[in-house]
């Protein structure tokens, strides 16, 4: 199949002599192959899911050159020899090729890390036009301000799965946890980047920031992007760093960041996302039908999200340190 992909991606952006191609990072909606093309090398997504639409890559495309203005590193993305930014390929997946950039985790334990993301997230905030649509129309996405359904969780609530004492676990504090989320005000809506979690931020060759992985652009209040954004970086399922949590913030403020965490509805991004992924990760681990790689890889992501879906007491302590950084 990779030779396939590789043959496709050869004739569509005219590569000629040798292609030589490796596995990169792998995420939930698709996979990264490293192709070396002669001195020239590239990152080659293979998309599993929907592909983004040309909106989305127009609107991703438009916010990186504003980001790039800021000096927020990113991936460049190549068009084929056609100028598409978006492929089809054999056996129904999409390809879109990117710069390829050496990548390395960024420790999110580091002493200088808080301050470097906060300064990073003010950065791309300050250079978001306002958005108060999903790229190519319609209102914004309720991924991020709605949760599941109790109907939707009995759907995924059955005997057998190894997560399933977990899952029932988290849904005793679901009526706590959602209690606050919903719309937030479209006034305030700008792009974000709305998946700025540790795998999609790492440290380029000299010690750089780079975000990759714009699937997910869209509108969205700053300061929910910032609270969910405090819970990526720095909660490890019951070990909250509220230290580096209040780094991160005041770095984020000093650095001219507008969002504020002053609410309980600031976690709806945070808590509606993490629940929804849940849940769509166990439909597909339970979906006998699901490529088995695909169900394996759902399986894993369960895993991780039980543990680190917030509680709603750490909700509590980080809107206590929200405000007390307001004065």
């Amino acid at each position: 199949m990779v030779e396939e992909l590789v043959a496709h991606a050869r004739e569509a952006f005219g590569w000629g002599g040798d292609v030589t191609v490796s596995a990169g990072p792998r995420g939930a909606l698709g996979q990264i192959w490293r192709v070396d093309v002669g001195p020239e090398r590239y990152a080659l997504k293979e998309i599993f899911t929907e592909p983004p639409s040309e909106a989305l890559i127009e609107a991703e495309l438009a916010f990186a050159r504003c980001a790039a203005e800021a000096g927020v590193r990113l991936p460049a993305s190549h068009p084929d020899r056609e100028g598409r930014h978006l492929l089809t390929a054999p056996g129904g997946v999409w390809l879109r090729l990117y710069e390829w950039v050496d990548l390395r985790p960024v420790e999110p334990t580091a002493r200088a890390t808080p301050g470097e993301i906060g300064r990073l997230l003010a950065r791309l905030h300050r250079c978001a036009p306002a958005a108060t649509a999903e790229p190519g129309g319609g209102p914004p996405d309720r991924w991020y301000d709605q949760v599941p359904s109790a109907g939707d969780w009995a759907q995924v609530s059955v005997p057998g799965p190894a997560w399933a004492e977990r899952l029932a676990e988290l849904l005793a504090t679901v009526p706590e946890l959602g209690a606050a989320v919903g719309p937030a005000d479209p006034a305030g809506l700008v792009v974000c980047h709305r998946d700025l979690h540790p795998e999609n931020v790492a440290a380029g060759p000299a010690g750089e920031l780079v975000v990759v992985d714009w699937d997910n652009l869209g509108p969205a209040a700053p300061g929910r992007e910032l609270a969910r954004a405090l819970f990526d970086w720095f909660c490890d399922g019951p070990a909250a760093d509220l230290d580096a949590m209040r780094s991160m913030y005041d770095a984020y403020v000093l650095a001219g960041g507008p969002g504020r965490i002053t609410d309980p509805a600031d976690f709806s991004m945070l808590v509606a996302s993490r629940l929804n992924f849940v849940l769509v990760q166990a439909r597909l681990a339970l979906d006998p039908g699901a490529e088995p790689r695909r169900r394996a890889w759902a399986e894993r992501e369960i895993d991780e999200m039980l543990r680190l879906t917030p509680t709603p007491r750490q909700l509590g302590h980080v809107l206590e340190l929200a405000r007390a950084c307001h004065g």
